[in-house]
């Protein structure tokens, strides 16, 4: 037997999958660790890991997989890896990080970026990068070339974490135009690194990693590593991509028109496009998708909230601590839709792109300490984290996105009757809901990069659709009015 194997490096954990890699039948998922990873916050606004800990728990997650579904080291065909976006590793000479990873949700750039944008000019980096620098990877770098000389004056490599755990599987320090392009190094318009970014940034292009194929050959896992994880030395790893342009792939989500949705820690709506487009606040980002080329471009228009799945699992930590998720889930559906006038704002986790990368926090309005309940708690954060995705599409479709459809994994948030079926109605979309999550998806992608595959189309023989969700004619009225008198506070807020 021949499997594929996935990873999915998220910020509160490793998921290591396989697939069976003649039916393309998913085997299993597992996850490190049991509970959530550490995200360390030294001051306000920041939010850093260690990239150790996420090599540590792949280890662990490979393992557990290896006792749970008993494949031989040598029965792996090859490997990919998704992983959490935007975040910056920096490695010294012997390939060991210099200090912990400033992660996606981190804050602390944002005015770096912004003096970017307005420096280097708007016109100039909406044409050329479709985005404001903002809070992304290089100017991550430069918040370390300003404020940590002596680790920057150390920095041999630069990389997203991705990249990082595709250095410990191979020893190849590697990065794809997809990832520089969501680190916001790429010109889109002269289809290279932008020499006047890091020019302005100071940043010596040698940092950067070598440009590798998303889809191919990337490296080959070497003995050292293949000892820790239990695996043959050699195994190709054959794919990378980010975790939103990753799910999107997942989902069999390629083409212009067809839209994915996530909602994990952070939830995301991205759409797939061939123009360059760009939104001049940049408040929703677009990135090079994974099957981008010159003959055929594609580019994803990507809307994140930061403050998704973490705004419920915070409220099970600290309020709901004796329900296990299913029972929030089933106390939420108790609520009447509009949770009883409650309006909740998903704003806790950093800044917020969609607010012009404003962090005030979340909140939680007209709360009636006679009158609501747990379950209208509940439901109102679902029901808030699904309006905050939706004011977000609103940007997007001005853009030129048209969402019809909408699929996404049967999975976190999406395991919610009350979260799935808000966002088909608020959105008038049906919801497709299947069998496949990140680290599935990555491995179905390093059957194609490895050519087990011949082409897209035959790696998704084995995905599935387990559920649909049509809007609901019925009760669309009553959804519509709870996301105007939520929009409402919100404008107010802001």
């Amino acid at each position: 037997m021949k499997y594929l194997l996935g990873y999915d490096i998220g910020s509160s954990s490793v998921k290591a999958a396989l697939i069976e890699a003649a039916s393309g039948k998913p085997i299993g998922t597992v996850f490190a660790p049991d509970n959530e990873m550490l995200i360390s916050s030294p001051q306000s606004g920041f939010a850093e890991q260690d990239p150790e800990t996420w090599w540590n728990e792949l280890i662990i997650a490979t393992k557990k997989l290896k006792q749970k579904f008993s494949f031989k080291q040598d029965e792996i065909v090859a490997i990919g890896i998704s992983y959490q976006m935007h975040g910056l590793v920096c490695v010294d000479k012997n390939l060991k990080s210099l200090r912990p990873s400033i992660i996606w949700c981190d804050s602390r750039a944002v005015e770096i970026g912004n003096n970017a944008f307005k420096h280097l000019g708007e016109t100039f980096c909406l044409q050329h990068l479709l985005n404001s620098p903002g809070n992304f990877t290089a100017s991550k770098l430069r918040w370390v070339q300003e404020n940590e000389p002596r680790v920057y004056d150390r920095i041999h490599k630069v990389m997203l974490p991705g990249d990082y755990i595709a250095l410990k599987l191979t020893g190849v320090a590697g990065t794809t135009i997809s990832g520089l392009s969501e680190g916001i190094f790429w010109d889109f318009r002269n289809s290279n690194i932008s020499g006047e970014l890091l020019e302005y940034y100071g940043i010596d292009e040698k940092l950067l990693s070598t440009l590798v194929p998303t889809f191919g050959e990337q490296g080959r896992l070497h003995r050292e590593a293949a000892e820790a994880l239990g695996l043959s030395s050699g195994i190709p790893v054959s794919y990378r991509a980010g975790d939103q342009p990753n799910n999107a792939f997942s989902l069999n989500v390629l083409e212009p028109g067809e839209v994915a949705a996530t909602a994990g820690t952070s939830g995301v709506i991205y759409g797939v496009t061939d123009k360059s487009d760009y939104d001049e606040l940049s408040r929703v980002n677009t990135f090079v998708h994974v099957n981008h080329s010159e003959e055929n471009p594609r580019n994803g228009i990507l809307l994140c909230v930061n403050g998704t799945g973490i705004l419920n699992s915070w409220l099970r930590k600290n309020f709901f601590s004796s329900y296990s998720y299913e029972t929030i889930n089933a106390g939420a559906a108790m609520s009447p839709i509009g949770s009883g006038g409650l309006s909740f704002y998903p704003f806790g986790n950093g800044a917020e792109r969609i607010l012009v990368n404003k962090n005030f926090g979340g909140h939680l309005q007209n709360l009636d300490f006679n009158r609501h309940q747990w379950q209208d708690v509940a439901r109102a954060a679902q029901e808030g984290i699904v309006f905050a995705l939706h004011y977000g599409s609103e940007i997007m479709q001005k853009m030129g996105v048209h969402l019809t459809t909408i699929r996404a994994g049967y999975a976190n948030m999406f395991l919610s009757d009350v979260f799935a079926s808000t966002f088909a109605n608020i959105s008038n979309c049906a919801v497709e809901l299947y069998n496949t999550d990140g680290a599935l998806g990555a491995a179905r992608a390093a059957g194609v990069g490895v050519g087990y595959y011949s082409d897209f189309n035959s790696c998704f023989s084995g995905m599935h659709m387990l559920k649909r969700i049509e809007p609901d004619q019925g009760v669309q009225k009553l959804v519509s009015e709870a996301y105007h008198k939520w929009k409402k506070g919100l404008l107010n807020l802001m």
